[in-house]
C-alpha cells in the first residue's frame, strides 16, 4: 500500500469513528483528527478540492472548540452571576419581582 492511500484509509476509518463518539467534545476533536488526515492526504495528492474542503472543516472545528473553552472559562470565572441569574429565574424574578407586584 502506497503512502496517500495509507493516508486516505487512515483518514476514513476517523472519518468512520466520528459516527460512534458521544459528546461534542469529542465530537469535535476527532473531526479535527479527520480533517488533518484528509488534509494531509489532499497535499500529499495535489488535490485542491481535497485540501480546501479540509481547511474549512478543520478551521470550523477548530473555531468551535475554542468558543466553547472560552464560554466554559468565562462561566468559571464569574460563577456567582451565574447563581444568581439561577436563583431569580427559580424564584420568579426575585427583588426585581417583588418591586414590580408592589
Amino acid at each position: 500500500m502506497s503512502t496517500p492511500d495509507a493516508i486516505g484509509w487512515a483518514a476514513t476509518a476517523v472519518f468512520t469513528a466520528s459516527y460512534l463518539t458521544r459528546g461534542q467534545e469529542r465530537l469535535r476533536r476527532v473531526q479535527m483528527a479527520g480533517a488533518t488526515l484528509w488534509l494531509t492526504y489532499g497535499l500529499v495528492i495535489e488535490a485542491p478540492p481535497v485540501i480546501g474542503s479540509n481547511i474549512l472543516v478543520l478551521s470550523a472545528a477548530c473555531w468551535a472548540e475554542y468558543r466553547q473553552r472560552r464560554e466554559a472559562r468565562a462561566s468559571l470565572i464569574s460563577p456567582s452571576a451565574t447563581v444568581v441569574a439561577d436563583r431569580e429565574a427559580r424564584d420568579g424574578g426575585g427583588a426585581q419581582a417583588e418591586a414590580e407586584a408592589a
